[in-house]
């Protein structure tokens, strides 16, 4: 099958490398690009733990000169994924959450006591989930230190254009509420809604279709929020 990766880069070479294993021909159409912001104070002198829900806050902060610091704070990831991740750079208390902002939250106000210490989201400019009121309603108090911004493309790379107005494409995939959102504006302004309408959308969680309702495409839904399992899915 021929797909359409959307994932900012690096990410979305890695997934690509994964489909041309499976067998799959990817496209890759980048929806949005990490810039980081490096000057952001991280506050971590008195933090009971850190809070990450993106793989590209590790790689902000694997660039900081309080990486050691940070590496001795217990570590609460979204996700197997990001986890990983942390542990590569070295953190040495990692705790891998459901793979959901929401549940993350739960998690962490089952294991931690609000009591203890501030915590510290290292996070980006635009979340699915506000995570820092979710965890300040149950008594935590939580810095959320912005890392990156993710810009946004202005128009789908060539490539992918053509591909999608000839009918040459046969999926998509889409990992966040905000790239899925972006695709279906940037098709809009394309003229291309009925071309995309055509695809089967590969989504890593309901917010995420949600956010495709505009084209009316087919929809297919990870039973639960980790790439593998959305990957899985990916048959033909």
């Amino acid at each position: 099958m021929r797909l359409l990766v959307t994932r900012p880069e690096p990410d979305g070479s890695r997934q690509a490398e994964k489909l041309r294993a499976m067998g799959h021909e990817p496209v890759l159409a980048p929806l949005m690009t990490i810039q980081l912001i490096p000057g952001a104070p991280l506050q971590l002198e008195s933090a009971h733990a850190l809070i990450v829900t993106s793989r590209n806050a590790l790689r902000a902060i694997a660039a900081r000169p309080e990486l050691e610091q940070a590496r001795n704070l217990p570590l609460y990831a979204v996700g197997d994924a990001t986890a990983r991740e942390a542990a590569e750079l070295g953190f040495r208390q990692i705790v891998a959450g459901p793979g959901t902002g929401e549940q993350l939250a739960d998690l962490i106000a089952g294991t931690l006591d609000p009591g203890k210490g501030p915590l510290v989201h290292l996070a980006g400019e635009t979340l699915a989930f506000d995570l820092k009121s979710a965890l300040q309603t149950k008594g935590f108090t939580v810095c959320r230190p912005v890392l990156y911004s993710a810009v946004p493309a202005k128009k789908l790379p060539p490539e992918a254009l053509e591909l999608l107005c000839d009918r040459r494409l046969d999926g998509a995939i889409f990992m966040s509420p905000r790239t899925a959102a972006i695709f279906a504006t940037l098709t809009a302004a394309e003229g291309a809604v009925t071309q995309a309408s055509e695809l089967r959308c590969y989504c890593l969680s309901q917010p995420v279709a949600d956010a495709l309702a505009p084209l009316g495409a087919k929809i297919v839904v990870a039973g639960s929020p980790s790439e593998e399992e959305l990957l899985a899915l990916i048959v033909g």
